[in-house]
């Protein structure tokens, strides 16, 4: 009982209130599809055994103690509450469920949840779409965790689909150890150096950028006020790691130089098509990342028992991206788009801004005040062009009671933003997924000009010796 009450006790993190906060209310959006239909699925009996026992927050709410402090309490979950099973037309074609479940898809997003039960609801889609014969849509608010935190309990809910006695393994993020050891003494001494320089220009960026410096209004981000109520569009498309991994390949790049030069070559392609203008417009992306020191997905177990820099919570920080500008060397050259991408994260890895910036945000926590801190965060995504996650799957099929997965992704929704770009790989498959502010920005346009993106990239790196 003691660890019971300990654990309803547990406050809120920082950045938790954060994004619950009366400036911001973000939400994590996630989609499995399933490649059977999932009619028979026992939704609210593996919602109670498997889904509630992974974390005591989804069984709490948001309270503020007596001394002003807000923490988790727990309470008894109605599960009827938490839980939709929307109604669609009956006799439609495919393609009209597929337009049914993107207008829900969307719509869902925006809806509040109620702060007096706890933050979440899952909505299950027995209807088929283009992707899918049946979805699972979660909407988890940001409180309660980040992507890492969140996903990976969500994944620890299913199995492998061939062998449900195999863990679910995951890419290796570790970094070459052959590489770190042979740097010499003056590689070593020049990472320094160039770490202090890129940190201090860096930081002066971001804070620059976080108040008195906004992007220009370009057609991805409108800049207007109240963008977060506005109706916004939520769509995806799919690229093969195996062509992504060609590109790194015969350009020695990693992966994400790939995908970050894609994203940046295909938004640009799409803002010159909606206006010449802004091709050449000072545009940013917000890039958010992960501040843990991990080379993976751990288990549950672990995330729960984790001491000090455990992954569950919010550990997360974010950093200013500047996203290159269209000229008509990269327009004959794609593969360009694809080294400035390198030069800048590499440049970007060489700085401790990152460290800076949580740093700034605890101290503004402990002199304004939470409130203070999340009208900050606000205004560092209200003067961005772009929201940028991305995250990495599991490379095996999954499957949940036997109900196999053929895919997966995820967004951010209820931020100031015109444009979120989320990735996340599964199975050899990158999804990347747009969230759009509709009516201003042209969701298929804006795919297609990225899948074009690709499409040159690709060819370019072919050729290329």
């Amino acid at each position: 009982m003691e660890n019971l009450n300990e654990v309803q006790e547990e406050p809120v993190s920082p950045m938790g209130q954060y994004f619950n906060s009366s400036a911001l209310c973000i939400y994590i959006i996630g989609v499995l599809e399933f490649e059977v239909p999932i009619d028979d699925l026992q939704t609210f009996t593996l919602i109670k055994d498997v889904f509630l026992p992974i974390n005591p927050r989804f069984s709490s709410i948001m309270v503020q103690d007596k001394d002003g402090e807000k923490r988790w309490k727990q309470v008894e979950v109605n599960l009827k509450d938490h839980v939709q099973f929307p109604k669609f037309p009956k006799g439609k074609t495919v393609e009209s469920y597929d337009k049914f479940f993107h207008d829900y898809l969307s719509s869902m997003a925006m809806e509040q949840l109620p702060q007096s039960r706890p933050l979440w609801e899952i909505h299950v889609i027995s209807y088929p779409s283009k992707d899918a014969s049946g979805s699972i849509i979660f909407k988890l608010h940001h409180a309660l965790g980040d992507g890492y935190s969140l996903v990976g309990a969500l994944l620890s809910c299913l199995q492998r689909a061939d062998d449900p006695s195999l863990p679910l393994s995951f890419p290796s993020l570790r970094p070459s150890k052959l590489q770190a050891s042979t740097k010499s003494f003056w590689r070593r001494f020049s990472w320094m150096f160039s770490s202090a320089i890129n940190t201090a220009s860096d930081f002066g960026w971001s804070l620059l950028k976080s108040s008195i410096m906004s992007d220009d209004k370009t057609p991805i981000r409108s800049g207007d006020e109240g963008t977060e109520f506005r109706p916004i569009s939520i769509s995806s498309m799919d690229f093969s790691i195996d062509h992504i991994k060609n590109i790194k390949s015969r350009l020695g790049v990693t992966i994400n130089d790939v995908i970050t030069g894609m994203v940046f070559y295909g938004t640009r392609l799409y803002m010159e098509d909606m206006d010449l203008k802004s091709k050449t417009a000072d545009s940013t992306a917000l890039v958010l990342l992960n501040t843990r020191n991990i080379e993976g997905y751990q288990t549950i177990n672990d995330m729960l028992n984790s001491k000090a820099k455990g992954p569950w919570g919010n550990k997360i920080s974010f950093l200013h991206v500047p996203i290159p500008k269209l000229n008509q060397n990269r327009m004959s050259n794609p593969i360009d788009f694809i080294w400035d991408s390198h030069n800048i994260i590499k440049r970007k890895k060489q700085s401790l801004a990152v460290a800076l910036t949580g740093t700034l945000l605890d101290m503004e926590s402990k002199l304004r005040g939470q409130e203070a801190v999340a009208k900050h965060l606000r205004g560092t995504v209200m003067n961005s062009s772009a929201v940028i996650s991305s995250l990495v799957g599991p490379t095996q099929q999954m499957s949940l009671a036997n109900h196999a997965v053929k895919g997966l992704y995820f967004t951010l929704a209820g931020g100031p933003e015109s444009l979120a770009i989320s990735v996340m790989s599964y199975v050899g498959v990158l999804r990347v997924t747009l969230k759009t502010e509709k009516d201003f920005i042209d969701e298929e346009k804006l795919k297609a000009c990225i899948q074009n993106a690709f499409q040159m990239i690709l060819k370019a790196a072919t050729a290329n010796s």
